[in-house]
């Protein structure tokens, strides 16, 4: 029988662990459960975040390094590629579940969302599943005991078969496991736009990885800017040519009328409001639909590499 995508991601959260001393990241038992701290109050660096990434998408996605630039400053790209792009995107990576318990909150991905379930995505994606273990990924805070406490009781899991990772943004892990995000953001907005994602077949996306910021504030601009303003995303799918060519045009960021501003600006406007930002924002800068089904490439948006450079290096 296929191991589940919080079995894959478990195996990989063990390798993580073994080898925690090379990775710079922290393992510790919390209320039972086993937390990998990547980037909270443990360095961590390039190849935990790598392998957080990799967890977010149950493994089922390659994540990597490629040398890049920013125009003309030398930046690192975060690459991912998958064949199974909704499972592990959808499934699993996209930030779904906010994790509220006493004063604990983080927005939750991973393929714990798989086993729990209880989101209305899943009624529109395969994904759900009843997995012996749950893998999660917690953005910004080391889960307490109340925030396992909760997690247990919704996934209907003892503590001992729970893992969590953490990393907070302003982190060289929890930087890039965000950024790794270029292809989730554009299969999102493709589902948000009613694009049955059952047409999808394989993808990949690229963005830059920003410097890491001085605080998490300044972390989640810069690498909202990364993917809205320099990440390019590949889908491959089997659709009708006329489809594609009437929502193509609506994936990418430069369709949201806040598109072209750096992300903090658009944070400060909305007096620090992120629901009064245009959810259509949140797309990469430019995707290319490649239809197996015609063999045509449908190319939408562009890339904004002066915005990028100033949400970068304009301290």
């Amino acid at each position: 029988m296929p191991a589940t995508l919080n079995e894959l991601a478990a195996r990989l959260a063990d390798r993580m662990a073994a080898d925690a001393d090379a990775l710079r990241i922290g393992v510790q038992q919390v209320a039972g459960a086993r937390v990998l701290d990547c980037g909270v109050k443990a360095e961590g660096g390039l190849d935990a975040g790598l392998l957080l990434a990799r967890v977010c998408l149950s493994d089922l996605a390659d994540v990597s390094l490629a040398a890049g630039d920013v125009a003309g400053v030398p930046c690192p790209q975060v690459q991912v590629r998958t064949d199974h792009p909704v499972r592990a995107c959808m499934a699993s990576q996209y930030a779904g579940w906010q994790v509220k318990a006493g004063k604990y909150f983080a927005m939750g991905s991973g393929p714990m969302r798989a086993r729990y379930g209880k989101e209305v995505l899943f009624d529109h994606i395969p994904g759900r599943e009843q997995a012996p273990v749950a893998v999660g990924v917690l953005e910004g805070k080391l889960p307490d005991e109340a925030a396992v406490n909760y997690l247990c009781e919704r996934l209907g899991l003892p503590a001992s078969a729970l893992t969590l990772l953490a990393a907070r943004t302003a982190s060289q892990a929890g930087t890039l496991q965000v950024v790794a995000r270029s292809l989730e953001m554009a299969l999102h907005k493709l589902h948000e736009l009613k694009f049955d994602l059952a047409q999808v077949v394989s993808g990949m996306g690229a963005a830059p990885l920003p410097p890491v910021a001085k605080d998490d504030l300044a972390a989640i601009g810069r690498t909202n800017d990364a993917i809205l303003y320099g990440g390019r995303v590949v889908v491959w799918v089997r659709a009708e040519d006329d489809l594609l060519a009437e929502v193509g045009p609506k994936v990418p960021s430069s369709a949201s009328p806040d598109h072209g501003a750096p992300f903090r600006e658009l944070f400060e406007r909305s007096g620090g409001d992120f629901y009064k930002i245009d959810p259509m924002l949140f797309s990469p800068a430019q995707i290319s639909l490649c239809n197996l089904k015609s063999g045509r490439v449908h190319v939408f948006g562009r890339v904004e590499p002066e915005v990028v450079r100033r949400s970068f290096y304009d301290v």
